[in-house]
């Protein structure tokens, strides 16, 4: 089956763009907007709305294969692509890539993933946003064309032997409203919980860890309040941002004693902490997290580190995982680049026995968040995120639905 035409269409995410530079320098909320001036390249406003671009492959059967083009929240930091605007980027792909896409046979995934994925255009590498979608749609056309999941074809291809296909646990993000959206995620019963968005020393964590300390609490005890079944007991996934480093300096041995504080809030739950730490770079991150790994397990406490920031593409992930940065890797889906790096990133961590976290960001689409899903199922990752949007509701529905679907008609086949 082969590729007969190829239709772009400008998309919109399930949430925005933030300068986050302006946001750890203390820009003033105003509702929903933030006040000041942008300091990363491209933003024109401190938050804007989200973009994607949509990526149609007509086959030759009339199928369309779909993938949306997305970047993070975060756009532009952190070691990341510049900031993505359709408008800025449809023209490129028209003029560039489109063309080397007609007539191209969908039987397999991986070598046009792998293909598209390593090209380079005058002496660089596409986007990782375009690397993102393009891939997508690819796999979205080979399972149209061989009439299977997403999540078969790649089993298929990646030589993944499990027979049954699991349920993943679902992470769901409450953004700002880390309150009421914690209330949806306990009457939803979600199995991590609630991401919180700790972002801002002063604001959400406390000059000395004061009032992420409170909310630990708070989640404790609402979930313990309002569950209907005694047996729920979600895991609870806080990121912080490296915020909790800049409180104490980075001095470990306070981190430590912090950690083991919000360890003991949480009881009976099971804490992950979400980047407490950016060195400023890859080097001193993975060395960082390394150090704090082995001496929360020195003092053998349940606590999780996971690591996120600077850990961004499949060789990134790999130095992680060898180093044993963190007892859980974020595979932060868009970062990657071609899905293909994300099966690989699972598959990867899964080996040398480092936590999995299929995750992505809230500003992805609903096609991008069901590709990674059937990927998360397909190579059996650990979580996986309820994306996109910080709502809730949206995010673990398109997530949640998705699985639901590929767990019951490969049981079925």
């Amino acid at each position: 089956m082969k590729i007969k035409d190829v239709v772009l269409s400008k998309s919109y995410t399930g949430f925005f763009f933030d300068d986050q530079k302006s946001i750890k320098n203390g820009a003033v909320n105003d509702g929903f907007f933030y006040e000041g001036t942008p300091i990363i390249e491209g933003f024109r406003t401190i938050r804007q709305c989200g973009e994607a671009i949509s990526i149609q492959l007509i086959l030759e059967n009339g199928e369309v294969g779909i993938g949306d083009c997305a970047a993070v929240q975060y756009s532009g930091t952190g070691g990341r692509d510049p900031l993505f605007l359709a408008d800025n980027y449809i023209p490129f792909l028209e003029e560039k890539i489109v063309p080397l896409m007609i007539g191209l046979d969908v039987s397999q995934f991986r070598p046009l993933a792998e293909r598209f994925d390593r090209m380079t255009i005058d002496g660089k590498k596409l986007h990782t946003a375009i690397r993102y979608g393009l891939t997508q749609a690819f796999l979205s056309a080979v399972a149209k064309s061989s009439r299977l999941t997403m999540a078969e074809v790649i089993r298929k291809e990646y030589n993944i032997t499990e027979k049954e296909y699991k349920a993943i646990p679902v992470f769901t993000q409450s953004g700002d409203d880390r309150y009421n959206n914690v209330d949806k995620m306990i009457i939803k019963e979600a199995d991590v919980l609630p991401h919180a968005l700790i972002n801002n020393v002063e604001k959400k964590l406390g000059k000395n860890g004061e009032l992420l300390l409170e909310y630990v609490k708070w989640i404790r005890n609402r979930i313990i309040r309002f569950r209907t079944r005694e047996n729920y007991k979600p895991v609870l996934h806080i990121d912080v941002y490296g915020t909790i480093g800049i409180a104490f300096n980075n001095d470990l041995d306070r981190i430590i004693d912090y950690l083991l504080e919000l360890e003991k809030a949480a009881h009976p739950f099971i804490l992950r902490i979400e980047g407490p730490i950016d060195g400023g770079n890859k080097e001193d991150t993975i060395k960082y997290l390394k150090d704090l790994t082995r001496m929360i397990d020195e003092k053998n406490s349940t606590l999780e580190i996971v690591a996120d920031e600077w850990c961004n593409t499949l060789e990134d992930i790999i130095d992680f995982a060898d180093q044993k940065a963190g007892h859980m890797l974020q595979i932060k889906t868009p970062d990657l680049g071609g899905v293909n790096n994300v099966c690989e990133a699972i598959v990867y961590c899964n080996k040398v026995g480092i936590g999995s976290y299929c995750g992505g960001t809230c500003n992805e689409t609903n096609i991008s968040s069901e590709v990674t899903t059937n990927i998360a199922i397909a190579c059996m990752a650990d979580q996986c995120l309820a994306k996109p949007g910080m709502g809730v509701d949206e995010g673990y529905m398109i997530v949640k639905n998705e699985m639901n679907r590929v767990l019951a008609i490969t049981k079925k086949r």
